[in-house]
Protein backbone atom coordinates (compact mmCIF):
# COMPACT_ATOMS: atom_id res chain seq x y z
CA UNK A 1 0.00 0.00 0.00
CA UNK A 2 1.14 3.50 -0.97
CA UNK A 3 2.15 5.78 1.60
CA UNK A 4 -0.07 8.69 2.71
CA UNK A 5 0.26 11.22 5.20
CA UNK A 6 -3.23 11.15 7.38
CA UNK A 7 -3.67 13.62 10.33
CA UNK A 8 -6.52 12.32 12.18
CA UNK A 9 -5.90 14.39 15.62
CA UNK A 10 -7.95 17.02 14.95
CA UNK A 11 -9.11 17.66 18.53
CA UNK A 12 -5.55 18.14 19.79
CA UNK A 13 -5.14 20.96 16.69
CA UNK A 14 -5.71 22.07 13.48
CA UNK A 15 -3.77 22.91 10.91
CA UNK A 16 -4.00 26.54 9.92
CA UNK A 17 -6.31 27.13 6.96
CA UNK A 18 -5.08 29.13 4.00
CA UNK A 19 -7.67 31.81 4.01
CA UNK A 20 -6.71 32.34 7.61
CA UNK A 21 -3.00 32.53 7.11
CA UNK A 22 -3.71 35.02 4.15
CA UNK A 23 -5.48 37.54 6.33
CA UNK A 24 -2.69 37.13 8.92
CA UNK A 25 0.11 38.16 6.77
CA UNK A 26 0.34 41.51 5.67
CA UNK A 27 0.43 42.30 9.85
CA UNK A 28 3.46 40.90 10.36
CA UNK A 29 5.23 43.26 8.12
CA UNK A 30 2.99 45.68 6.41
CA UNK A 31 0.31 46.59 8.99
CA UNK A 32 2.90 46.06 12.10
CA UNK A 33 1.04 49.05 14.34
CA UNK A 34 0.60 48.79 18.08
CA UNK A 35 -3.41 48.74 18.70
CA UNK A 36 -2.25 50.93 21.58
CA UNK A 37 -0.58 53.55 19.24
CA UNK A 38 -2.88 56.57 18.49
CA UNK A 39 -1.09 57.22 14.53
CA UNK A 40 -2.31 55.45 11.63
CA UNK A 41 -0.64 52.20 11.80
CA UNK A 42 -1.76 51.71 14.90
CA UNK A 43 -5.33 52.99 14.59
CA UNK A 44 -5.27 50.52 11.57
CA UNK A 45 -4.08 47.58 14.22
CA UNK A 46 -7.43 48.65 16.42
CA UNK A 47 -9.43 48.25 13.48
CA UNK A 48 -8.58 44.94 12.70
CA UNK A 49 -8.91 43.93 16.53
CA UNK A 50 -12.14 45.25 16.34
CA UNK A 51 -13.55 44.04 12.91
CA UNK A 52 -11.87 39.77 14.94
CA UNK A 53 -13.88 40.64 18.00
CA UNK A 54 -16.71 41.28 15.85
CA UNK A 55 -16.46 37.86 14.00
CA UNK A 56 -15.66 35.85 17.05
CA UNK A 57 -18.90 37.26 18.44
CA UNK A 58 -20.70 36.69 15.83
CA UNK A 59 -19.73 33.05 15.98
CA UNK A 60 -21.41 32.49 19.67
CA UNK A 61 -23.56 35.42 19.25
CA UNK A 62 -22.48 37.48 22.08
CA UNK A 63 -21.94 41.67 21.75
CA UNK A 64 -18.48 42.22 20.76
CA UNK A 65 -17.71 44.37 23.81
CA UNK A 66 -18.30 40.47 25.83
CA UNK A 67 -15.07 39.05 23.96
CA UNK A 68 -11.78 39.54 25.71
CA UNK A 69 -8.98 37.89 23.71
CA UNK A 70 -6.20 35.91 25.42
CA UNK A 71 -3.00 33.80 25.43
CA UNK A 72 -5.27 30.44 25.08
CA UNK A 73 -7.92 28.61 26.02
CA UNK A 74 -6.02 27.72 29.36
CA UNK A 75 -5.92 31.89 30.16
CA UNK A 76 -9.65 32.18 29.74
CA UNK A 77 -10.40 28.81 32.28
CA UNK A 78 -7.89 30.35 34.77
CA UNK A 79 -9.11 34.10 34.76
CA UNK A 80 -12.34 32.83 35.68
CA UNK A 81 -11.79 30.45 38.32
CA UNK A 82 -9.21 32.97 39.99
CA UNK A 83 -11.48 36.12 39.19
CA UNK A 84 -14.72 34.49 40.64
CA UNK A 85 -13.07 33.07 43.69
CA UNK A 86 -11.42 36.73 44.31
CA UNK A 87 -14.46 38.71 43.19
CA UNK A 88 -17.12 36.32 45.38
CA UNK A 89 -15.44 35.51 48.35
CA UNK A 90 -17.15 37.05 50.74
CA UNK A 91 -20.24 35.39 49.56
CA UNK A 92 -18.83 31.71 49.58
CA UNK A 93 -16.30 29.17 48.84
CA UNK A 94 -17.60 26.30 46.90
CA UNK A 95 -17.14 26.15 43.04
CA UNK A 96 -19.14 22.97 41.07
CA UNK A 97 -17.64 21.24 38.52
CA UNK A 98 -16.87 17.68 36.84
CA UNK A 99 -14.38 15.24 37.31
CA UNK A 100 -13.52 15.15 33.48
CA UNK A 101 -12.81 18.70 32.79
CA UNK A 102 -9.64 19.74 31.19
CA UNK A 103 -6.61 20.60 33.48
CA UNK A 104 -6.55 23.87 32.50
CA UNK A 105 -9.57 23.15 35.47
CA UNK A 106 -9.01 20.99 37.71
CA UNK A 107 -5.29 22.05 38.14
CA UNK A 108 -6.13 25.51 38.79
CA UNK A 109 -9.23 23.88 41.38
CA UNK A 110 -6.39 22.41 43.35
CA UNK A 111 -4.81 25.26 43.54
CA UNK A 112 -7.61 26.74 44.92
CA UNK A 113 -8.88 23.68 47.26
CA UNK A 114 -4.80 25.11 48.53
CA UNK A 115 -6.03 28.15 49.59
CA UNK A 116 -9.74 27.21 51.25
CA UNK A 117 -12.18 26.61 48.56
CA UNK A 118 -14.09 23.74 48.45
CA UNK A 119 -14.74 22.58 45.13
CA UNK A 120 -17.59 19.31 44.10
CA UNK A 121 -16.24 17.15 41.38
CA UNK A 122 -19.25 15.98 39.52
CA UNK A 123 -19.13 11.79 38.73
CA UNK A 124 -19.58 10.97 34.62
CA UNK A 125 -21.66 7.82 34.18
CA UNK A 126 -20.33 4.48 31.66
CA UNK A 127 -21.26 7.15 28.36
CA UNK A 128 -19.47 10.41 29.82
CA UNK A 129 -22.88 12.10 30.75
CA UNK A 130 -23.50 14.14 34.03
CA UNK A 131 -26.36 13.09 36.48
CA UNK A 132 -28.40 16.34 36.86
CA UNK A 133 -30.05 15.20 40.05
CA UNK A 134 -26.16 15.74 41.57
CA UNK A 135 -25.47 18.31 39.88
CA UNK A 136 -28.88 20.15 41.49
CA UNK A 137 -27.99 18.63 44.77
CA UNK A 138 -24.40 20.05 44.68
CA UNK A 139 -25.43 23.57 44.91
CA UNK A 140 -25.03 25.10 48.70
CA UNK A 141 -25.49 28.55 49.86
CA UNK A 142 -21.49 29.36 49.59
CA UNK A 143 -21.85 28.47 45.99
CA UNK A 144 -20.38 30.69 43.85
CA UNK A 145 -19.76 29.33 40.40
CA UNK A 146 -20.76 26.04 38.24
CA UNK A 147 -17.55 25.61 35.52
CA UNK A 148 -19.40 22.25 33.23
CA UNK A 149 -17.50 22.21 29.83
CA UNK A 150 -19.18 21.95 26.85
CA UNK A 151 -17.50 19.41 24.70
CA UNK A 152 -15.35 16.44 26.49
CA UNK A 153 -11.89 16.31 24.57
CA UNK A 154 -11.37 12.77 25.10
CA UNK A 155 -14.63 11.20 24.41
CA UNK A 156 -16.77 14.07 22.96
CA UNK A 157 -19.93 13.97 24.91
CA UNK A 158 -22.31 17.33 24.70
CA UNK A 159 -23.22 18.50 27.34
CA UNK A 160 -26.72 20.07 28.16
CA UNK A 161 -25.37 23.47 29.02
CA UNK A 162 -28.62 25.75 28.62
CA UNK A 163 -30.04 23.18 31.39
CA UNK A 164 -27.34 23.70 33.76
CA UNK A 165 -26.75 26.92 33.01
CA UNK A 166 -30.87 28.15 34.22
CA UNK A 167 -30.35 25.84 37.26
CA UNK A 168 -27.35 27.81 38.29
CA UNK A 169 -29.22 30.58 37.82
CA UNK A 170 -31.79 29.56 39.91
CA UNK A 171 -29.71 29.40 43.09
CA UNK A 172 -27.90 32.47 41.79
CA UNK A 173 -24.61 31.56 41.04
CA UNK A 174 -22.55 32.27 37.80
CA UNK A 175 -22.23 30.02 35.07
CA UNK A 176 -18.72 29.08 33.01
CA UNK A 177 -18.21 26.61 30.15
CA UNK A 178 -15.08 25.80 28.44
CA UNK A 179 -15.95 25.30 24.82
CA UNK A 180 -12.60 25.12 23.21
CA UNK A 181 -13.69 21.97 22.07
CA UNK A 182 -17.18 22.55 20.96
CA UNK A 183 -16.47 25.88 19.00
CA UNK A 184 -17.30 25.34 15.37
CA UNK A 185 -18.39 21.65 16.39
CA UNK A 186 -21.94 22.01 17.73
CA UNK A 187 -24.36 25.14 17.57
CA UNK A 188 -23.45 28.26 20.60
CA UNK A 189 -25.74 30.61 21.39
CA UNK A 190 -24.74 32.46 24.69
CA UNK A 191 -27.67 34.15 25.12
CA UNK A 192 -30.01 31.44 24.61
CA UNK A 193 -27.65 29.08 26.21
CA UNK A 194 -27.71 31.72 29.30
CA UNK A 195 -24.10 31.40 30.29
CA UNK A 196 -21.92 33.81 32.34
CA UNK A 197 -18.65 32.88 30.68
CA UNK A 198 -17.33 31.09 27.51
CA UNK A 199 -13.93 30.10 26.96
CA UNK A 200 -12.40 29.93 23.35
CA UNK A 201 -9.69 28.87 21.28
CA UNK A 202 -8.63 29.39 18.03
CA UNK A 203 -6.30 26.63 17.05
CA UNK A 204 -9.30 24.29 17.36
CA UNK A 205 -11.25 25.92 14.35
CA UNK A 206 -8.18 26.32 11.71
CA UNK A 207 -6.50 29.53 13.38
CA UNK A 208 -3.52 30.24 14.84
CA UNK A 209 -2.11 28.81 18.23
CA UNK A 210 -1.10 31.21 20.77
CA UNK A 211 -4.68 33.46 20.80
CA UNK A 212 -8.18 32.46 22.88
CA UNK A 213 -11.24 34.21 24.23
CA UNK A 214 -13.06 34.51 26.98
CA UNK A 215 -17.07 35.66 26.72
CA UNK A 216 -17.94 37.36 29.90
CA UNK A 217 -21.33 38.66 30.22
CA UNK A 218 -22.04 42.45 30.15
CA UNK A 219 -22.37 43.83 33.61
CA UNK A 220 -20.30 41.09 35.12
CA UNK A 221 -17.00 42.09 37.03
CA UNK A 222 -14.22 40.18 38.10
CA UNK A 223 -10.56 41.48 38.72
CA UNK A 224 -8.02 41.24 35.94
CA UNK A 225 -5.85 38.15 35.62
CA UNK A 226 -3.18 40.35 33.88
CA UNK A 227 -1.87 43.40 35.16
CA UNK A 228 -0.37 46.30 33.14
CA UNK A 229 -1.94 48.31 30.59
CA UNK A 230 -4.96 49.12 29.26
CA UNK A 231 -5.12 46.82 26.56
CA UNK A 232 -8.56 45.06 25.73
CA UNK A 233 -10.91 47.63 27.23
CA UNK A 234 -8.80 47.70 30.70
CA UNK A 235 -9.71 44.31 31.08
CA UNK A 236 -6.38 42.39 30.35
CA UNK A 237 -3.02 44.01 29.80
CA UNK A 238 -0.05 43.16 27.33
CA UNK A 239 0.20 44.11 23.92
CA UNK A 240 -1.96 42.58 21.79
CA UNK A 241 -1.05 39.46 19.14
CA UNK A 242 -2.75 41.25 16.37
CA UNK A 243 -1.73 39.24 13.85
CA UNK A 244 -3.11 35.95 15.65
CA UNK A 245 -6.32 38.03 16.60
CA UNK A 246 -6.87 38.82 12.68
CA UNK A 247 -6.02 34.84 12.40
CA UNK A 248 -8.32 33.63 15.00
CA UNK A 249 -11.40 36.43 13.39
CA UNK A 250 -11.47 34.83 10.31
CA UNK A 251 -11.34 31.27 11.42
CA UNK A 252 -14.46 32.20 13.38
CA UNK A 253 -15.67 33.66 10.24
CA UNK A 254 -15.06 30.60 8.87
CA UNK A 255 -16.87 28.50 11.22
CA UNK A 256 -20.02 30.18 11.29
CA UNK A 257 -20.22 30.02 7.75
CA UNK A 258 -19.71 26.37 6.95
CA UNK A 259 -20.48 25.44 9.90
CA UNK A 260 -23.61 23.00 8.84
CA UNK A 261 -20.92 21.43 6.02
CA UNK A 262 -18.10 20.82 8.17
CA UNK A 263 -20.33 19.00 10.99
CA UNK A 264 -22.33 17.19 8.07
CA UNK A 265 -18.50 15.89 6.62
CA UNK A 266 -17.14 15.18 10.00
CA UNK A 267 -19.93 13.32 11.44
CA UNK A 268 -20.13 11.22 8.11
CA UNK A 269 -16.42 10.03 8.07
CA UNK A 270 -16.55 9.63 11.97
CA UNK A 271 -19.38 6.88 11.55
CA UNK A 272 -17.48 5.52 8.43
CA UNK A 273 -14.33 4.96 10.67
CA UNK A 274 -16.60 3.67 13.26
CA UNK A 275 -18.18 1.13 11.38
CA UNK A 276 -14.99 -0.22 9.64
CA UNK A 277 -13.32 -0.18 12.79
CA UNK A 278 -15.74 -2.45 14.69
CA UNK A 279 -16.43 -4.71 11.80
CA UNK A 280 -13.02 -5.47 10.60
CA UNK A 281 -10.87 -5.38 13.94
CA UNK A 282 -12.36 -7.95 16.56
CA UNK A 283 -12.71 -7.19 20.18
CA UNK A 284 -12.87 -3.42 19.69
CA UNK A 285 -15.02 -0.88 22.21
CA UNK A 286 -16.38 2.69 21.57
CA UNK A 287 -16.14 4.72 24.48
CA UNK A 288 -19.06 7.71 24.66
CA UNK A 289 -22.02 8.80 24.00
CA UNK A 290 -22.20 8.43 19.85
CA UNK A 291 -25.55 10.36 19.93
CA UNK A 292 -24.79 12.84 22.11
CA UNK A 293 -20.93 13.48 20.45
CA UNK A 294 -18.64 15.70 18.92
CA UNK A 295 -19.12 15.56 14.91
CA UNK A 296 -15.46 14.61 14.42
CA UNK A 297 -14.19 12.45 17.46
CA UNK A 298 -13.91 8.43 18.04
CA UNK A 299 -12.47 7.27 20.92
CA UNK A 300 -11.59 3.23 20.32
CA UNK A 301 -10.29 0.85 22.79
CA UNK A 302 -8.38 -2.22 21.30
CA UNK A 303 -8.38 -4.90 23.92
CA UNK A 304 -4.91 -6.93 25.06
CA UNK A 305 -2.46 -4.07 23.28
CA UNK A 306 -1.34 -0.66 24.22
CA UNK A 307 -2.77 2.44 22.92
CA UNK A 308 0.59 4.16 22.70
CA UNK A 309 2.64 0.90 20.54
CA UNK A 310 -0.77 1.92 17.96
CA UNK A 311 0.07 5.60 18.17
CA UNK A 312 3.81 4.67 17.63
CA UNK A 313 3.32 2.10 14.67
CA UNK A 314 0.65 4.06 12.80
CA UNK A 315 2.99 7.01 13.10
CA UNK A 316 5.66 5.07 11.43
CA UNK A 317 3.16 4.45 8.62
CA UNK A 318 2.63 8.24 8.51
CA UNK A 319 -1.06 8.27 10.44
CA UNK A 320 -1.43 10.69 13.31
CA UNK A 321 -3.85 9.72 16.44
CA UNK A 322 -4.27 10.37 19.97
CA UNK A 323 -3.85 7.82 22.95
CA UNK A 324 -5.94 10.46 24.85
CA UNK A 325 -6.49 14.04 25.16
CA UNK A 326 -3.04 15.86 23.46
CA UNK A 327 -2.17 17.89 26.97
CA UNK A 328 -2.10 14.68 28.68
CA UNK A 329 -0.48 12.16 25.85
CA UNK A 330 3.11 12.35 27.39
CA UNK A 331 1.87 11.03 30.32
CA UNK A 332 1.53 7.22 30.87
CA UNK A 333 -1.11 8.06 33.82
CA UNK A 334 -4.25 6.45 32.61
CA UNK A 335 -6.96 9.19 31.38
CA UNK A 336 -8.78 10.49 33.95
CA UNK A 337 -11.64 11.03 31.79
CA UNK A 338 -12.06 7.01 30.91
CA UNK A 339 -11.10 6.41 35.07
CA UNK A 340 -14.03 7.89 35.87
CA UNK A 341 -16.08 6.50 33.25
CA UNK A 342 -15.42 3.02 34.95
CA UNK A 343 -13.25 2.00 32.16
CA UNK A 344 -10.68 -0.74 33.65
CA UNK A 345 -6.89 0.65 33.87
CA UNK A 346 -5.63 -2.51 31.41
CA UNK A 347 -8.69 -1.18 28.96
CA UNK A 348 -7.86 2.89 29.01
CA UNK A 349 -4.63 1.67 27.99
CA UNK A 350 -5.53 0.00 24.98
CA UNK A 351 -7.29 3.44 23.86
CA UNK A 352 -6.58 5.54 21.04
CA UNK A 353 -8.43 9.08 19.87
CA UNK A 354 -9.46 9.52 16.75
CA UNK A 355 -10.76 12.85 15.64
CA UNK A 356 -11.30 13.78 11.82
CA UNK A 357 -11.60 17.26 10.30
CA UNK A 358 -12.35 18.86 7.64
CA UNK A 359 -9.45 18.42 5.59
CA UNK A 360 -9.73 14.54 6.01
CA UNK A 361 -11.01 12.28 3.03
CA UNK A 362 -12.64 8.80 2.34
CA UNK A 363 -9.41 7.54 0.81
CA UNK A 364 -7.48 8.94 4.46
CA UNK A 365 -10.09 6.81 6.35
CA UNK A 366 -9.63 3.29 4.38
CA UNK A 367 -6.09 3.66 4.55
CA UNK A 368 -5.95 4.38 8.08
CA UNK A 369 -8.06 1.14 8.96
CA UNK A 370 -5.81 -0.87 6.38
CA UNK A 371 -2.51 -0.33 8.35
CA UNK A 372 -4.98 -0.28 11.95
CA UNK A 373 -5.97 -3.99 11.17
CA UNK A 374 -2.36 -5.47 10.43
CA UNK A 375 -1.03 -2.78 13.33
CA UNK A 376 -3.28 -4.52 15.87
CA UNK A 377 -2.71 -7.72 14.41
CA UNK A 378 0.90 -7.62 14.85
CA UNK A 379 0.50 -6.20 18.70
CA UNK A 380 -1.66 -8.68 19.74
CA UNK A 381 0.63 -11.87 18.54
CA UNK A 382 3.32 -10.44 20.42
CA UNK A 383 1.32 -9.63 23.65
CA UNK A 384 1.35 -12.40 26.47
CA UNK A 385 -2.38 -10.90 27.08
CA UNK A 386 -3.37 -11.58 22.93
CA UNK A 387 -6.67 -13.71 22.37
CA UNK A 388 -6.70 -17.32 23.90
CA UNK A 389 -3.04 -16.40 26.13
CA UNK A 390 -2.31 -16.73 29.33
CA UNK A 391 0.14 -15.97 32.15
CA UNK A 392 0.66 -19.72 33.01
Amino acid sequence: MELREVYLDYSATTPVKEEVFQEMVPFFMERYGNASSLYTPGLDAKRALDHAREQVAALINAKPQEVFFTGCGSEADNWVLYGVADAYKEKGNHIITTIEEHHAMLHTCEYLEKHGFEITYLNIDEKGRIDLEEYKNAFTDKTILASIMLVNNEVGTVHPIKEMAKIAKEHGVLFHTDAVQGLGNVPIDVVDMGVDFLSMSAHKIYGPKGVGALFMRRGIRIPNFIHGGAQEMGRRAGTENVPGIVGFGKAAELARVNFDKHVSHCKELRDYLAEKITKEIPDTYINGDMENRHPGNLNVTFEYIEGESILLMMDARHVCVSTGSACSSKSLKPSHVLAAMGVPDELIHGTVRFTVGDFTTKEDIDYVVENLKEVVAWLREVSPLGPGKSWN
